[in-house]
Parts: C-alpha cells; sequence; structure tokens
C-alpha cells in the first residue's frame, strides 16, 4: 500500500518547510542554553545537541532510498534539504566547539585534532562534507555528470565517521548512540546488498504467472 503522494505544486513549499522545522531543534537548544536552562555543562550539552542532530539528519538522508525501494515511499524530493540540514548542524556543532567551548583558542584546537581520536574523527567528517554540501545543486549535478553520483557517495563513510564521532565523545556509549550506530550499520549494510535485492524484485515482477 502506497502513501498519497503530495500534489506536485506544493513540493517546492514542503521543501522550504522542511528547512523551517529542521532549523526549529537548533533554535530550541540556543533559547534553553541562552536562559540558563541547560543544566550542569551549558556549552558541551549544547555542542552535543547540535551534534546528535546532525547524525539524525544524515541518518535521515541514507533512509530515503530504502524507504522507497522497500516501502514505496518516494520522498527523494526531500534527501538534499535532509543532507543540508546535517551539513549545517555539523557546522553549528563544530562552530559551538571552536567559539564556545575552546574561545577561538587555535593552538589548543589543533592539538585536540592531532591527539584526540573522536575529534579528528569528526573533523574529517566535517571536510568530506563541505563539498557535498557545495555541489547540492542543479548546476553542479548537470556539470560533474556521473562523477557527482560517485563524489556524493561520501555520504555513508561520513555518517560512519560520526557515529563513532558520537560513540568516541561520551565516558559511557548510552542507548542513543547504540541506536544511532546500528542505523547507520543497517544503512550502509543495505546499500551493499541494494543491487542484489533491486535485481531480485525486478526478476519477481518479471516472471510469468502460472495458469
Amino acid at each position: 500500500m502506497r502513501l498519497p503522494s503530495l500534489p506536485r505544486r506544493y513540493h517546492a513549499a514542503s521543501i522550504w518547510l522542511l528547512y523551517a522545522v529542521g532549523f526549529v531543534p537548533a533554535i530550541w537548544c540556543f533559547y534553553l542554553g541562552a536562559t540558563g536552562q541547560l543544566v550542569g555543562n551549558p556549552v558541551k550539552i549544547f555542542e552535543h545537541l547540535l551534534g546528535e542532530w546532525a547524525l539524525r539528519f544524515l541518518i535521515l538522508t541514507l533512509a530515503i532510498s530504502p524507504l522507497r525501494d522497500l516501502f514505496g515511499v518516494n520522498w527523494i524530493r526531500y534527501r538534499r534539504a535532509l543532507g543540508l540540514l546535517a551539513f549545517w548542524y555539523v557546522a553549528m556543532h563544530f562552530a559551538a566547539y571552536m567559539v564556545l567551548d575552546k574561545r577561538l583558542a587555535f593552538d589548543v584546537i589543533v592539538e585536540d585534532v592531532i591527539k584526540r581520536w573522536f575529534i579528528t574523527i569528526g573533523m574529517a567528517a566535517l571536510v568530506l562534507l563541505i563539498p557535498l554540501a557545495l555541489t547540492s545543486n542543479q548546476w553542479s549535478i548537470r556539470r560533474l555528470g556521473p562523477r557527482w553520483t560517485k563524489l556524493h557517495r561520501l555520504i555513508y563513510p561520513i555518517a560512519a565517521g560520526g557515529a563513532l564521532h558520537s560513540c568516541l565523545s561520551v565516558k559511557v556509549i548510552g542507548l542513543e548512540e547504540m541506536i544511532h550506530a546500528g542505523l547507520v550499520v543497517v544503512l550502509i549494510g543495505w546499500r551493499l546488498a541494494r543491487k542484489r535485492f533491486l535485481a531480485w524484485k525486478r526478476a519477481a515482477r518479471d516472471r510469468p504467472i502460472p495458469a
């Protein structure tokens, strides 16, 4: 059973609505921090929340294709917006770390990147996300051709790095970290098995029905 499709005239508006809703968690986290409602270390909590949402948007981005392949839910039009939301949350996460946590002490930041593995992995994920964000437009798709698809497959190692960064950044890996990491593993596994599944699906569809 397929979900009812949204009329085409509402597609653009729904994408902009997704952007608007997507930034609500960041605004809410900032509000909580600014009003002193983040108990404990507000800077670390704010930084962590932004990182969590970045990983969630990465997971949602990866989930678009399996939803279509397995359940016929075609939300491909939202994949670019989800990917860009993930990039902006990663950028805000890193900005919070640099400005609020380390107060732009670049020598300390460089030392952290070199010596602390989870920060090294997080920085690598951010660097890899930049070309994906810059080429998330129709001009780049036309210009790069098949190379665009190959470039955007980097989303899989980026998501794996994000999940690993999340797990290594906490003293005790909790349920949330395990769920996020598990979802990333499943979605990467789906990517590896996708061709075989689609081939089987085509073969099953084309198989003649016995009289």
